[in-house]
């Protein structure tokens, strides 16, 4: 009797097996075979069928839909198809205030921000020209230097200008601004919490707290401590001379409580990643620069934060892609307000997509997708690749 390979394993030599079974075996360890071979692309299967369904799709939709003119009738709709007039509409058109502000007239402070920025974009694509080009590089810068002058220029023609910016410059505000404060606030209070100190565990749980509660209820709750005539710290508010103070009818104060609620909320993110990486830093290396003679300063400098140099981009890399989507905190404290003082891309996207102006709403989602991934693109080549380049 003559059997496979496959089948050898399974019959023993003498033994007579009917044809039937020998090719039920068969089949059977040709499927094994099979399925061992391709278990990968099985065991992946779902997660790829899933994201097409609820990732893909979508956003194919919602770009068909920023090309569109939906107009929504009883029963039915009617799809036009416009190209790039939802998108000029918010750059050059009657939403360019709501965008990215009003443009009037240029401080002389706007021209001289302007043109030093230009410079010192410019000199930094010449120095990578001339030190270590490549074609991709290059691309890759050009399409960094293109943004950040655009930003300079946007930012010298509104806020250095005294000109209102749009929902563009409050996201970049809540963006910069916010990650800043939570990075350094969450680096002290993780370096704190790596010594040797009484009840560190104690604080630690406390600090992390606030990463548990939801959007909503921080802005529920920040809303009602702001309050300063009703609420619980409106005693305090009267004390120091606040207690007439609308912080909600003044457009920087309402943009400073929005970021001391969301770095409230995301300080303990920052926190808990950078002290699982101060715990890492050999100790080894830290009490031999104490026997030398070194600072506390000084060993923070040369020896942690080099350590902890990866981790900390790449968590400020997360936290940025999240500050981008900020909606819940704007939304309750004050609704946008005063006017669109608060309002960022998301909550601007929302706020025409409640009005039914889809096409509009989708567009700036795209305008908010465009600038997110050239900052975070720009910020993770510039800043985690080339420190891994230097090490």
């Amino acid at each position: 009797m003559t059997a496979t390979k496959g089948q050898s394993e399974l019959v023993r030599p003498g033994l007579h097996v009917p044809a039937e079974t020998t090719g039920e075996l068969s089949f059977s360890v040709r499927a094994s075979e099979w399925l061992d071979q391709h278990s990968r692309q099985l065991f992946i299967t779902p997660a790829v069928v899933m994201i097409l369904i609820f990732s893909i799709f979508p956003l194919v939709a919602s770009l068909i839909i920023a090309f569109s003119r939906i107009r929504l009738r009883g029963g039915s709709y009617q799809v036009r198809w416009v190209w790039f007039q939802n998108f000029n509409k918010q750059i050059f058109g009657s939403e360019q205030f709501h965008f990215l502000g009003t443009f009037t007239s240029m401080s002389v402070l706007g021209w001289i921000i302007t043109i030093s920025a230009t410079g010192g974009i410019l000199w930094w694509l010449y120095r990578y020209m001339t030190t270590k080009f490549t074609p991709v590089g290059f691309v890759g810068r050009l399409i960094t230097a293109s943004f950040g002058a655009g930003l300079a220029l946007l930012f010298s023609a509104t806020f250095f200008s005294g000109n209102p910016f749009g929902t563009l410059g409050v996201t970049l505000f809540y963006v910069v601004f916010g990650c800043a404060v939570q990075f350094l606030i969450g680096l002290g209070l993780a370096f704190l919490c790596a010594q040797p100190i009484r009840g560190r565990t104690f604080f630690r749980v406390v600090f992390f707290v606030p990463l548990m509660i939801t959007p909503i209820g921080v802005g529920y709750a920040f809303r009602m401590m702001a309050d300063t005539t009703k609420g619980p710290f409106s005693p305090l508010w009267q004390w120091v001379g606040l207690g007439d103070f609308a912080w909600a009818a003044d457009a920087w104060a309402s943009r400073i409580f929005i970021v001391i609620g969301d770095s409230w909320q995301w300080i303990p993110f920052v926190f808990v990643i950078l002290l699982a990486a101060l715990e890492n830093v050999p100790r080894d290396f830290v009490e031999a620069a104490q026997v030398d003679g070194a600072s506390s300063w000084q060993i923070f400098r040369e020896i942690t934060w080099p350590q902890i140099m990866p981790v900390a981009a790449t968590v400020m890399l997360i936290r940025v892609i999240e500050a981008f989507k900020i909606v819940d905190l704007p939304n309750i404290m004050t609704s946008g307000g005063p006017g669109i003082a608060t309002e960022s891309m998301s909550l601007h996207s929302m706020f025409a997509w409640r009005s039914l102006d889809l096409g509009q709403s989708a567009a700036v989602a795209y305008l908010l997708l465009f600038v997110t991934v050239v900052i975070c693109v720009s910020f993770f080549n510039l800043v985690v690749l080339g420190r891994m380049r230097q090490a």
